[in-house]
């Protein structure tokens, strides 16, 4: 018989993907910006960055890795900058997720924004040392923006409706050690 919390996190860690793909196949349709229009939220960064401050055991690394490399070339982006920076990203939160469950979502929506923000600039950097041609900074930035205005919704959808929450501390995983 599998243990329940091994079920579980195998559970959202499907849920993930298929929440993923979802939004990755709307993004595919023809309904995008066109010229001279506003970019639309990165809701699949805004999604993982919740979901990896809230419960980092349902989006583990690897499965991060393996999903934005599939994304990157799915999208037509430069294959494995998206995944190299969504995984650094998700890490820098990752390592902050302890702190993060005394702090205040005001200071963790900052600091989302903050990484959000580097990713830009860094994906700008990495464009420019490659001398690939690159999406203009204003678009990346405003992109990033909305986003991170679009991030309390993100975690209020994943509280309120996929019952996504951040672990109590005494909670433990499936192999006893603390969350």
């Amino acid at each position: 018989m599998v243990d329940p919390v091994t079920a579980r996190s195998w559970g959202y860690r499907l849920l993930f993907v298929a929440l993923i793909l979802l939004l990755a196949f709307v993004q595919i349709l023809p309904l995008g910006p066109g010229a001279g229009k506003l970019p639309g939220p990165d809701l699949m960064l805004a999604l993982t960055f919740a979901w990896v401050i809230r419960r980092p055991s349902y989006v583990p690394i690897s499965l991060l890795a393996v999903l934005f490399l599939f994304l990157d070339l799915i999208l037509q982006r430069p294959p494995g900058l998206g995944a190299a920076l969504v995984l650094g990203g998700s890490e820098i939160l990752r390592a902050r997720q302890a702190a993060s469950r005394s702090m205040p979502f005001l200071v963790e929506w900052a600091l989302v924004t903050v990484v959000l923000l580097s990713l830009v600039g860094l994906s700008q950097f990495a464009m420019a040392i490659v001398v690939a041609d690159r999406p203009p900074l204003g678009l990346g930035l405003l992109r990033a923006m909305f986003t991170a205005g679009v991030y309390p919704l993100v975690v209020a959808l994943s509280h309120y409706v996929f019952r996504v929450t951040a672990a109590d501390p005494n909670e433990a995983d499936a192999l006893g050690s603390r969350l």
